[in-house]
């Protein structure tokens, strides 16, 4: 589980409520279905607007990811992986590798490995793995763009629900009570609308923005190490290429001769 996700929105809704409650404004005040309807119904509508649905469709995965976190294999471990193919490439010959492919989990990573045990070009694998990686940073910024995008419409749609609440309001000038309810119901909009853009959309999308980096660097470090082993590669001089994208704090301890 992506614990930082779920401390961030359970702090983000603490924040607020108690917030209200210390200003002394009462938490009932946010039951009011107009505000829901336009910041959240309105900011869906956008996103219909700006999106293709198989793009949409893809939205379920994204808040799984922002949850549950994604499950890779540790840098050191593959690290040791590549350790273990190399050595056993220069005892057995490059083709000995074919027995542990389907041991890898990664498809990237597998198939890499399966270009360089059918003897293909070394220029070839490398500019397939890095077209695919080129590929795959196009999609990861198509799909974090549909956060980012409903953090800029949500703030904006709460300025239009307060300003409905606001010609509500006029209407009941001439009842104090029904004024002073009216232009309170009008700003909840307002509240939603900037509480669902600067505390949730804009934030997921940073988060997406990360994984994404990290995700580009692991399989940077899958690629350098198949290019590697095609070369024929000692194991020591493959671990010296991989420790590069291990930041030098957390290198003790994952070198295969310590």
């Amino acid at each position: 589980m992506e614990k930082s996700t779920v401390i961030g929105l359970i702090g983000g809704i603490i924040s607020v409520f108690v917030g209200m409650i210390l200003k002394g404004a009462p938490l009932t005040a946010l039951n009011n279905p107009a505000a829901f309807l336009i910041i959240i119904g309105g900011t869906v509508a956008c996103i219909f607007n700006a999106f293709t649905m198989e793009q949409i469709s893809k939205v379920p995965t994204l808040f799984k990811l922002l949850i549950q976190g994604s499950e890779e294999q540790s840098k050191g471990e593959l690290v040791q992986t590549f350790v273990e193919l190399s050595q056993l490439a220069r005892r057995e010959g490059i083709l000995a590798l074919e027995s542990r492919v389907e041991e890898i989990q990664d498809p990237f990573f597998r198939n890499g490995l399966s270009m360089v045990i059918d003897g293909m070009d070394p220029e070839f694998v490398g500019d397939v793995l890095d077209a695919e990686l080129t590929i795959m940073e196009q999609r990861h910024a198509e799909m974090r763009s549909i956060f980012s995008q409903a953090g800029t419409y949500a703030p904006t749609l709460g300025v239009l629900g307060a300003v409905v609440g606001l010609i509500a309001a006029l209407g009941n000038l001439n009842d104090i009570d029904k004024l002073g309810h009216s232009i309170a119901a009008a700003f909840v909009a307002t509240i939603l609308g900037i509480f669902t853009g600067y505390v949730l959309w804009l934030p997921f999308a940073n988060k997406l923005k990360i994984k994404s980096e990290n995700e580009v660097s692991h399989k940077r470090m899958i690629m350098e190490g198949i290019l590697s082993l095609q070369a024929g590669d000692s194991p020591t001089q493959i671990e010296s290429k991989l420790m590069i994208y291990i930041p030098q704090g957390e290198r003790e301890g994952i070198s295969s001769k310590g």
